[in-house]
């Protein structure tokens, strides 16, 4: 698949902003050419605009070279970096499954691209051959797997499918993939040229308030994210925090361990209330559940001090709540209030 062809025509000769730190090699140790405060706080000098240092580490965490390597602020800022360099606005398209994670319509919608939604099953199975068809002529594909709120995983044979019949790029969101029975499909980069991967460490990683996204693809995709992003998009502050927790990396996998057995658990119980029609199997570190009356029953544990997300709005979700999973306390917590909810 010829890439440049997919990309913005109006972007293909741009020349991207180069920062002070983009335009010397070696070492120094005397700075005079950002502007900077020169007194030494610890942040008075701008960060690596490429994160180098932490992308290594990332290398050495994935098995992925560094230059198949792009960080976000967030995978937001991965979806919309994406849509900004292949969509044209007022004329691409961007495809995605729905009930899906919602910045792909949001980030679509702000950049002026249609956003054509793909139904799942009715029961959230993965539908491939619609897919395939109803996404025809999007530059992006969007499939979330393990998909928010759903739960549910793609079969990678069925990933495989769309890859070789979708003329766009795909994006797989495994924001999740950490609490999944399924590997993660970084492997197949080589493979499919049009395949980008996003995963993130504000789940299994527990570093949501760093806000640190990233995104494997070929190295000619992530030269082009490198180009169109803003100079220095990840700060200081977020890439060492990043680096030193990622030392833990033990850590990280004994709580993802637990988390996935807290799971089963809450599963479970959930299963033997009456109100609580329908729990669906999940891959992530929540659960959707069908409620016989869903709005009065996150009320209820709101007036608990428990907060759940209600999803009844979303397509094919009426009458469903999204209970994240917490810490044992918490979870028991959570079925001790459902114990006597209608009591």
């Amino acid at each position: 698949m010829n890439i440049k062809s997919l990309i913005r025509q109006d972007l293909k000769g741009m020349k991207a902003y180069s920062s002070a730190r983009d335009e010397f090699e070696g070492a120094a140790s005397i700075f005079l050419d950002a502007n900077e405060n020169p007194n030494n706080n610890g942040v008075n000098r701008y960060p690596d605009p490429l994160q180098s240092s932490l992308k290594n580490r990332i290398r050495q965490w994935k098995k992925v070279s560094s230059d198949k390597i792009f960080l976000g602020n967030g995978s937001d800022e991965c979806i919309d970096l994406l849509i900004r360099l292949f969509c044209t606005a007022g004329k691409d398209e961007v495809a995605a499954m729905a009930p899906s994670y919602g910045m792909y319509a949001v980030s679509s919608r702000i950049n002026n691209c249609r956003l054509r939604e793909i139904l799942l099953n009715e029961d959230f199975t993965f539908p491939t051959k619609k897919i395939i068809s109803e996404s025809k002529g999007a530059k992006l594909l969007f499939l979330c797997s393990p998909n928010n709120p759903t739960g549910f995983s793609i079969p990678e044979s069925d990933v495989v499918e769309v890859l070789e019949a979708h003329q766009g790029i795909v994006v797989i969101d495994e924001a999740y993939i950490d609490f999944s029975s399924q590997r993660s499909l970084l492997s197949l980069l080589s493979e499919f040229p049009n395949l980008v991967v996003c995963q993130t460490l504000s789940k299994a990683v527990g570093l949501a308030g760093i806000r640190l996204g990233m995104l494997f693809a070929s190295e000619e995709i992530v030269a082009w994210l490198n180009k169109i992003k803003p100079p220095y998009n990840i700060n200081q502050l977020t890439q060492e925090v990043a680096l030193n927790y990622l030392e833990k990396i033990e850590l990280v996998e004994k709580q993802t361990k637990e988390i996935i057995r807290e799971r089963s658990k809450v599963t479970a119980s959930l299963g033997q209330f009456p109100f609580i029609k329908k729990v669906f199997p999940s891959d992530a570190n929540f659960i959707l559940a069908r409620i016989d009356e869903a709005n009065d029953l996150y009320d209820y544990l709101l007036s608990k001090g428990i907060v759940v997300r209600n999803r009844s709005t979303q397509t094919l979700c009426e009458n469903t709540l999204r209970f994240t999973i917490g810490t044992e306390e918490e979870n028991n917590e959570l079925i001790n209030a459902l114990s006597n909810y209608r009591k």
